[in-house]
């Protein structure tokens, strides 16, 4: 009797031990997107004061600073981990026309107030960088645990879900950039 009681306290112990195991983790994974949305923030605060600085210097250029208006609303309206990644890769092609558009305009790019928000977003993109390594590794921790035996018959029972990752749309961003000195 005392060994079969035995039994079922160590069963009931590893069930409670693995059920918070997936709740710690399901939380972490809460908390690494938390990040990227924080850092997704402060890139899309950022932009209209990138905007407004060029405005004044690409008076020609109003397509281009249009689609960087519009890639803003639709990342800031995006719902879903995938809808967002492939909102803010939209947003990321037309900074990057943006600014090979500013190559054209030596006095914008000399204007302190424009270096002083470009520099502010470049640090943005590099913790958007990282929050999403760091996002994306709690969201592997997490689908592995759901999927290993014996934790996924309690993720089923108690419905936990697999996480999306937080992965690039765009080919081109995926691409080598081409370095040439010549």
């Amino acid at each position: 009797m005392i060994i079969i009681l035995v039994i079922i306290g160590v069963l009931v112990l590893m069930f409670i031990g693995m059920y918070n195991s997936l709740v710690r983790l399901r939380n972490q994974v809460k908390n690494a997107w938390s990040q990227i949305d924080v850092q997704l923030k402060r890139r899309h605060d950022l932009i209209p004061n990138l905007v407004e600085t060029a405005k004044g210097y690409m008076k020609h250029e109003s397509e281009t600073l249009k689609s960087i208006t519009e890639a803003r609303s639709k990342a800031m309206g995006a719902d879903t981990v995938a809808n967002k990644a492939k909102a803010e890769s939209t947003l990321s092609g037309a900074m990057s026309k943006f600014f090979l558009v500013v190559e054209n305009y030596p006095d914008l790019k000399a204007n302190q107030n424009f270096l002083a928000v470009q520099e502010e977003l470049s640090s943005t993109e590099n913790k958007i960088a990282f929050s999403r390594q760091s996002y994306n590794d709690q969201v592997l921790f997490f689908n592995n645990k759901i999927q290993v035996f014996p934790s996924n018959i309690i993720a089923g029972m108690y419905n936990f879900k697999e996480e999306e990752f937080f992965e690039l749309e765009d080919k081109a961003e995926r691409a080598v950039p081409k370095v040439d000195f010549s």
